[in-house]
């Protein structure tokens, strides 16, 4: 049985007259009456009496035409999906996000566009570290990330793109003699305590403090690690040391803190989206045109 047989079923039960449901399907009437004998011999079941005069529904035919018309619309239905899919306009994407991207207003801009671009979408958004995304990524359990950039090889399968860039801050205890400086430089935290993300974090910042210190010629002296970066800058207010982080956690003031921005060139961090190379999604797709679009809208403010 085809959908064609279907159609032509609807057109003859809703016409009650050949010649009328000929003319809408825009067909002879001969081959009309032949496809009707051919799926009542399918079906096994008499769907309509006729004469020269009159076409009828049997009762079996009244209860093949409502299933006939369920089976059709669930059929459009279907093709509106694949349709929409096809555009990146349906289905289900799924979104890493690492802990400090939500606070910066990219974030939101982007998040809430791509909402209102492609409401039939399933956005399912997973907070993870940088290197956690990456992994998921590569093994096709994340479809895009926005991670900070990991200070490693990345995996053959994973491509990077530059969404943002923002400078590092040192988070100082208000009281601290570095606090009455403009900016800080690398140097400057030699022998000082540091409170950090831990290495099994995932997280870009750790090894990037690591290498810039190591390029300014000291060791970072670790006085703790914390997990969350609230947690850090909390610490940081309790007196436990001095911290460095993306400037977009600046938005969180506590009482006791200060931040400070740093002035080596290279004391910045960048936001970016990850993919598969092999992505070639239309919901991938869609989401990365719109990621591009509000990246390229806040620099052109921010300049």
């Amino acid at each position: 049985m085809e959908l064609r047989h279907l159609r032509y079923f609807v057109a003859v039960a809703e016409e009650l007259s050949f010649t009328r449901a000929a003319a809408r399907l825009h067909i002879g009437q001969p081959p009309l009456s032949h496809q009707i004998q051919l799926l009542e011999a399918e079906v096994g079941a008499q769907l309509l009496e006729r004469s020269k005069r009159w076409v009828r529904l049997t009762e079996a035919g009244k209860l093949f035409l409502d299933d006939a018309r369920r089976v059709l619309a669930l059929s459009e239905q279907a093709m509106q999906t694949a349709r929409r899919a096809g555009r990146g306009e349906a289905g289900e994407l799924r979104v890493g996000f690492t802990f400090s991207t939500p606070l910066t207003p990219l974030f939101a801009t982007l998040i809430n566009r791509y909402r209102q671009q492609s409401p039939g979408v399933l956005l399912t958004m997973k907070e993870m570290s940088t290197l956690g995304q990456i992994e998921a990524i590569a093994n096709r359990e994340l479809d895009l990330g926005l991670v900070r950039p990991p200070e490693l090889t990345l995996p053959d399968a994973v491509e990077l793109t530059i969404l943002r860039r923002d400078p590092l801050v040192m988070v100082l205890p208000v009281a601290h003699p570095l606090a009455r400086k403009q900016s800080i430089a690398i140097n400057d935290l030699q022998g000082e305590p540091l409170v950090m993300y831990p290495e099994s974090a995932g997280t870009g910042i750790h090894p990037q403090i690591n290498r810039l210190c190591r390029e300014a010629g000291f060791q970072p002296t670790i006085a703790m690690e914390a997990g969350e970066a609230s947690t850090i800058i909390g610490l940081v207010a309790a007196g436990c040391g001095v911290s460095v982080l993306p400037s977009s956690f600046d938005i969180i003031r506590m009482s006791g803190v200060c931040y400070r921005p740093m002035a080596d060139a290279e004391a910045t961090t960048g936001l970016y989206l990850a993919r598969r190379k092999d992505a070639a999604s239309p919901l991938v797709a869609a989401f990365i045109a719109v990621a591009a679009a509000a990246a390229e809208n806040a620099t052109v403010i921010a300049a």
